[in-house]
């Protein structure tokens, strides 16, 4: 496979034949037929490698039924009838699907890079700007885990999230308020 914005998958059949197709047109069934030659014989190179209980690859639409199945389980025990109900807050059961843990995913990792950049590496504004010239702004990071297309679209997502939680940090972190403070600004 090639390197890249937009790779190549190269190929050989059994037969000799060989072809080549962009990744981005491959259907799931395609990919799920690609195998590489290991070290003890051929692999799969199914690009999500997890598999079922038989060790085969996943379908992309098995997901939901493994969500749904975890969802039913968590409800069975925390929202059982009252008398046999598990938890003394009374609170509803987790739902999640694939969705909300890749939103979940590319929220944490927001934070945590503008985290990093903001506050554990100390960085004064031309630093932080030079660190993104260099590695890569965080919310471009975030697009290309996701594959976003475009940045807009990540941002439209995970702005207001983002923005709150920075707000927050930033004002746990101020110092505190003081009146002599206060009056020495006013005198300015």
């Amino acid at each position: 496979m090639s390197r890249g914005p937009k790779p190549t998958v190269y190929w050989c059949d059994r037969q000799g034949v060989t072809g080549r197709i962009a990744l981005t047109e491959a259907t799931a069934d395609e990919r799920m037929t690609w195998y590489t030659e290991g070290p003890e014989g051929p692999e799969p190179l199914w690009l999500w490698l997890w598999l079922n209980e038989v060790g085969l690859p996943f379908q992309p639409h098995s997901w939901n039924n493994v969500f749904t199945a975890a969802n039913q389980r968590c409800r069975a025990v925390l929202d059982p009838e009252p008398e046999r109900r598990l938890d003394p807050h009374r609170s509803r059961a987790p739902y999640a699907t694939p969705h909300s843990c890749r939103h979940s995913f590319a929220l944490y990792m927001l934070v945590i890079l503008h985290h990093l950049m903001d506050q554990r590496f100390g960085l004064s504004p031309e630093e932080r700007r030079d660190y993104r010239l260099l590695y890569g702004d965080p919310w471009r990071m975030v697009q290309d885990l996701l594959g976003h297309a475009f940045l807009e679209t990540t941002r439209e997502r995970y702005l207001a999230p983002v923005a709150d939680l920075r707000l927050r940090s930033l004002l746990t972190t101020a110092p505190p308020f003081s009146r002599r403070g206060a009056a020495d600004a006013g005198d300015g």
